[in-house]
Protein backbone atom coordinates (compact mmCIF):
# COMPACT_ATOMS: atom_id res chain seq x y z
CA UNK A 1 0.00 0.00 0.00
CA UNK A 2 3.00 2.69 -1.29
CA UNK A 3 2.00 6.41 -1.42
CA UNK A 4 4.03 8.87 -3.04
CA UNK A 5 6.84 10.73 -1.25
CA UNK A 6 4.56 13.72 -1.00
CA UNK A 7 1.70 12.31 0.52
CA UNK A 8 4.26 10.29 2.78
CA UNK A 9 6.37 13.09 3.77
CA UNK A 10 2.86 15.18 4.26
CA UNK A 11 1.37 12.55 6.67
CA UNK A 12 4.69 12.21 8.69
CA UNK A 13 4.13 15.89 9.15
CA UNK A 14 1.45 15.72 11.23
CA UNK A 15 2.55 12.84 13.42
CA UNK A 16 1.84 13.52 17.22
CA UNK A 17 2.76 9.63 18.54
CA UNK A 18 5.21 6.52 16.78
CA UNK A 19 3.64 3.46 17.94
CA UNK A 20 6.17 0.37 17.73
CA UNK A 21 6.04 -3.43 17.88
CA UNK A 22 9.36 -4.68 19.65
CA UNK A 23 10.62 -8.21 18.04
CA UNK A 24 11.56 -7.80 14.85
CA UNK A 25 11.52 -4.18 15.18
CA UNK A 26 12.96 -2.71 17.93
CA UNK A 27 15.28 -5.78 18.16
CA UNK A 28 16.23 -7.94 15.17
CA UNK A 29 13.96 -10.28 16.21
CA UNK A 30 16.09 -13.03 18.05
CA UNK A 31 14.96 -14.42 21.96
CA UNK A 32 17.62 -15.57 24.14
CA UNK A 33 16.48 -17.42 27.24
CA UNK A 34 18.98 -19.05 29.30
CA UNK A 35 18.94 -22.31 31.56
CA UNK A 36 17.11 -20.17 34.00
CA UNK A 37 14.49 -19.62 31.75
CA UNK A 38 15.71 -15.38 31.89
CA UNK A 39 14.92 -13.60 28.59
CA UNK A 40 16.87 -11.40 27.12
CA UNK A 41 16.93 -9.16 23.83
CA UNK A 42 19.50 -7.13 21.81
CA UNK A 43 18.04 -3.48 20.92
CA UNK A 44 20.02 -0.92 18.90
CA UNK A 45 21.53 2.13 20.94
CA UNK A 46 20.93 4.12 17.77
CA UNK A 47 17.52 3.09 17.41
CA UNK A 48 17.22 4.34 21.29
CA UNK A 49 18.75 7.65 20.52
CA UNK A 50 16.45 8.29 17.92
CA UNK A 51 13.18 7.57 20.39
CA UNK A 52 15.20 9.62 22.42
CA UNK A 53 15.13 12.48 20.16
CA UNK A 54 10.96 12.45 19.16
CA UNK A 55 10.53 12.07 22.87
CA UNK A 56 12.92 15.48 23.39
CA UNK A 57 10.95 16.94 20.74
CA UNK A 58 7.55 16.55 21.98
CA UNK A 59 6.62 13.45 19.97
CA UNK A 60 4.88 10.53 22.25
CA UNK A 61 6.20 6.97 21.72
CA UNK A 62 4.53 3.82 22.48
CA UNK A 63 4.88 -0.46 22.66
CA UNK A 64 2.28 -2.36 21.34
CA UNK A 65 3.61 -6.11 21.49
CA UNK A 66 2.47 -9.92 21.29
CA UNK A 67 4.28 -10.91 23.99
CA UNK A 68 5.41 -9.99 27.69
CA UNK A 69 8.55 -9.17 28.64
CA UNK A 70 10.45 -7.52 31.90
CA UNK A 71 12.79 -6.68 29.37
CA UNK A 72 10.54 -4.49 27.30
CA UNK A 73 9.56 -2.79 30.16
CA UNK A 74 12.67 -1.94 31.64
CA UNK A 75 13.67 -0.61 28.37
CA UNK A 76 10.59 1.45 27.31
CA UNK A 77 12.06 2.82 30.79
CA UNK A 78 15.25 3.26 30.65
CA UNK A 79 14.16 5.35 26.80
CA UNK A 80 10.76 7.52 28.93
CA UNK A 81 8.54 5.44 26.45
CA UNK A 82 5.36 5.90 28.95
CA UNK A 83 2.81 3.83 26.61
CA UNK A 84 3.13 0.22 26.71
CA UNK A 85 0.90 -2.67 25.63
CA UNK A 86 2.00 -6.25 26.37
CA UNK A 87 0.77 -9.35 25.93
CA UNK A 88 -1.25 -7.34 22.69
CA UNK A 89 -2.99 -10.21 20.73
CA UNK A 90 -5.45 -7.76 19.04
CA UNK A 91 -3.19 -5.02 18.36
CA UNK A 92 -5.92 -3.15 16.48
CA UNK A 93 -7.70 -2.95 20.16
CA UNK A 94 -4.86 -2.01 21.47
CA UNK A 95 -4.30 0.51 19.01
CA UNK A 96 -7.76 1.82 19.79
CA UNK A 97 -7.23 2.18 24.08
CA UNK A 98 -3.89 3.95 22.93
CA UNK A 99 -5.22 6.46 20.89
CA UNK A 100 -8.06 6.99 23.37
CA UNK A 101 -5.98 7.39 26.38
CA UNK A 102 -3.69 10.04 24.61
CA UNK A 103 -6.30 11.87 23.50
CA UNK A 104 -4.82 11.47 19.70
CA UNK A 105 -6.88 11.16 16.54
CA UNK A 106 -5.54 7.98 14.47
CA UNK A 107 -4.55 10.13 11.60
CA UNK A 108 -1.53 11.60 13.76
CA UNK A 109 -0.67 7.89 14.50
CA UNK A 110 2.50 5.66 12.89
CA UNK A 111 3.11 2.33 13.47
CA UNK A 112 6.48 0.47 12.64
CA UNK A 113 5.77 -3.09 12.35
CA UNK A 114 7.16 -6.37 10.69
CA UNK A 115 4.91 -9.87 11.11
CA UNK A 116 1.61 -10.28 10.46
CA UNK A 117 0.08 -9.52 13.57
CA UNK A 118 0.88 -5.92 12.84
CA UNK A 119 -1.37 -5.65 10.15
CA UNK A 120 -4.31 -5.00 11.71
CA UNK A 121 -2.67 -1.84 13.75
CA UNK A 122 -1.28 -0.86 10.85
CA UNK A 123 -4.42 0.10 9.05
CA UNK A 124 -5.86 2.10 12.21
CA UNK A 125 -3.29 4.62 11.68
CA UNK A 126 -2.42 7.50 9.32
CA UNK A 127 1.16 6.49 8.44
CA UNK A 128 2.69 2.61 8.29
CA UNK A 129 6.65 1.56 8.05
CA UNK A 130 7.45 -1.78 7.83
CA UNK A 131 11.18 -3.12 8.63
CA UNK A 132 13.03 -4.26 5.56
CA UNK A 133 13.32 -7.51 6.98
CA UNK A 134 9.49 -7.67 7.19
CA UNK A 135 7.17 -10.76 6.09
CA UNK A 136 6.02 -10.18 2.70
CA UNK A 137 2.33 -9.34 3.71
CA UNK A 138 3.45 -6.53 6.16
CA UNK A 139 5.79 -5.13 3.41
CA UNK A 140 2.62 -4.72 1.05
CA UNK A 141 0.72 -3.03 3.39
CA UNK A 142 3.38 -0.36 4.67
CA UNK A 143 3.45 2.82 3.40
CA UNK A 144 7.08 3.14 3.53
CA UNK A 145 9.63 0.53 3.78
CA UNK A 146 13.10 0.93 5.93
CA UNK A 147 16.23 1.09 4.51
CA UNK A 148 17.48 -0.81 7.70
CA UNK A 149 16.11 -4.20 8.94
CA UNK A 150 14.61 -4.71 12.61
CA UNK A 151 16.96 -3.95 15.18
CA UNK A 152 19.82 -2.78 13.14
CA UNK A 153 18.76 0.90 12.63
CA UNK A 154 15.22 0.81 11.57
CA UNK A 155 13.43 2.40 14.45
CA UNK A 156 16.04 5.13 14.52
CA UNK A 157 15.23 6.05 10.36
CA UNK A 158 11.87 6.38 11.54
CA UNK A 159 12.43 8.67 13.84
CA UNK A 160 14.58 10.85 11.60
CA UNK A 161 12.06 10.89 8.59
CA UNK A 162 9.30 12.04 11.26
CA UNK A 163 11.70 14.53 12.67
CA UNK A 164 12.50 15.88 9.20
CA UNK A 165 9.43 15.92 7.73
CA UNK A 166 8.27 17.88 10.64
CA UNK A 167 11.04 20.94 10.45
CA UNK A 168 12.71 19.29 13.60
CA UNK A 169 15.51 17.61 12.69
CA UNK A 170 18.32 20.90 13.07
CA UNK A 171 17.09 21.74 16.42
CA UNK A 172 17.03 18.03 17.53
CA UNK A 173 20.37 17.68 16.76
CA UNK A 174 22.14 21.12 17.61
CA UNK A 175 22.81 20.16 20.98
CA UNK A 176 25.63 17.93 19.44
CA UNK A 177 27.36 20.51 17.39
CA UNK A 178 27.62 23.16 20.32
Amino acid sequence: MKINDKDAAKRASNIKILIMDVDGVMTDGRIIVDNNGIESKRFDVKDGHGIKMLIRAGIKTAIITGRKSKVVKYRAKELGIHHIHQGAKDKAKSIDILLKDANLPNDVAAYIGDDLIDIPAMKKVGLTFAVSDSVKEVLNQAHIITKNRGGRGAVREVCEYILKNQGLWDEAIKRYFQ
